[in-house]
């Protein structure tokens, strides 16, 4: 199992690329179940979870060449209608699978989803949706089993924002016969990437990146071929790691409009920032100012960088209070930190932060994708030595994360 070492203290510069977006590529991937033919995907990072996935559609059928960060994925063989445990239980988007088969094979069986242990994460509401555009659902042994004669178009209200619901739904009803309308809808890029993937297919979508999204159902969808959007949460990480260090680093082939909630606190906490079309520059300042943040669904602060932001705050010249309102489960690094001289108290699913003048490198083991991430960004600022234990985690969702750090002039290495 690998680890990362990092010997803090060193100031980022330079210009680093952002990789493909793992959100978005994961249920364009799965899209591709919705069509019978070659669908051609460009700017797909090299992820685990890119890897399960593919591994998880070569089981249902479809074939698969990889040619760098091309990926081509040939569906006319995907007949398969079980996705089972051993493929499905690392990866929670693994459950995009379920409404692409069951929109064109009419069934599918697929077991109830793992990942990433920051709460629970259930999956009610893509069920709940599936049954009113026509489906059958038996829960079984851990199984999803869903069957249809033909999937029929409706209205569907999310009692909660749910992104990866909002995409399975919309889908299974761009194969469903007539109108299906999807009310509080998630509107992160990455849905709106997936729609526009649909759509490029041939499907009806109006409404992605707003709360009420309408699909009017067709026959058949054609292969297509889609570059996928840039990753913000792998962009954010790199700019809070510029802010952190001091530091003044480019990010090229990013979107700055998916980072908006992002940079506004980012500027707050005093880093200079300069945007064009698709770049984002970030200069540190000597002193990092206290900001409160509270998570919230797109647009607002993202719960994927809360972790990141935390370390940030850590080394502030104040007080500053996080707010985890999506996932309950999301202070686990906290204890970590801790470990590494930073001065936290939680409060319910509120993490009250002291900053403190320095952080001392120290062994941390990593518990989910985002902490992963953010003790890696403790370590850049730490004196001495940390070393990150379990970066499988990190390397689910960060496309050669210390080689970028690195690149900038960070100390930092893995071993084995």
């Amino acid at each position: 199992m690998d680890k990362i070492i990092i010997n803090g203290g060193k100031s980022l510069k330079g210009e680093v690329e952002i990789s493909g977006a793992k959100n978005a590529a994961l249920p364009i991937l799965a899209s591709s179940l919705l069509t019978e033919g070659v669908c051609i995907y460009t700017n797909v990072p090299n992820l685990q979870d890119i890897n399960s996935i593919k591994l998880l559609l070569e089981h249902l059928g479809a074939r698969i060449e990889t040619d760098g960060d091309t990926v081509q994925i040939d569906t006319r063989g995907a007949n398969n209608h079980e996705a089972p445990y051993d493929l499905v239980r690392k990866m929670r988007a693994s459950v995009l699978v379920l409404g692409p088969m069951v929109a064109r094979l009419k069934k599918a069986k697929v077991s109830l989803p793992g990942g990433c242990a920051i709460g629970a994460r259930p999956i009610d509401l893509h069920l709940r949706g599936l049954e009113l555009l026509g489906a059958k659902i038996n829960l079984e042994h851990g199984d999803v089993e869903a069957v249809t004669d033909g999937l029929r178009g409706c209205e569907i209200n999310f009692d909660l924002v749910t992104v990866t619901g909002t995409e399975n739904l919309m889908m299974a009803a761009a194969l469903a016969e007539g109108t299906t309308v999807l009310r509080n809808t998630a509107r992160e890029p990455e849905v709106v990437a997936l729609a526009e993937t649909l759509n490029k297919m041939g499907a009806n979508i109006l409404g992605a990146g707003t709360a009420v999204v309408t699909i009017e159902g067709v026959k058949s969808l054609r292969p297509v071929k889609m570059e996928i959007i840039p990753d913000r949460i792998e962009a954010g990480t790199l700019m809070m790691a510029a802010a952190l260090t001091g530091g003044d680093v480019l990010l090229t082939h990013c979107e700055p409009e998916h980072l908006g909630a992002v940079i506004d606190k980012l500027k707050v906490a005093g880093a200079d920032i300069t945007i064009d079309a698709q770049s984002i520059r970030v200069k540190g300042s000597d002193v990092i100012h206290s900001a409160d943040i509270q998570t919230m669904p797109y647009p607002g602060f993202p719960t994927d960088m809360q972790a990141q932001f935390m370390v940030l705050m850590s080394v502030a010249d104040g007080s500053s209070l996080i707010a985890e309102t999506i996932f309950e489960k999301r202070l686990v690094h906290v204890s970590e930190l801790l470990r590494m001289g930073a001065d936290i108290t939680i409060s319910g699913q509120t993490a009250i932060v002291m900053g403190v003048d320095t952080m001392s490198g120290a062994p941390v083991m990593a518990s989910d994708l985002r902490a992963s991430a953010s003790l890696v960004l403790a370590g850049l600022v730490a004196k001495g030595e940390t070393v990150v234990n379990r970066v499988y985690h990190l390397d689910r969702g960060y496309d050669a994360l210390d080689k970028k750090l690195a690149g900038l002039g960070a100390d930092i290495r893995r071993e084995k």
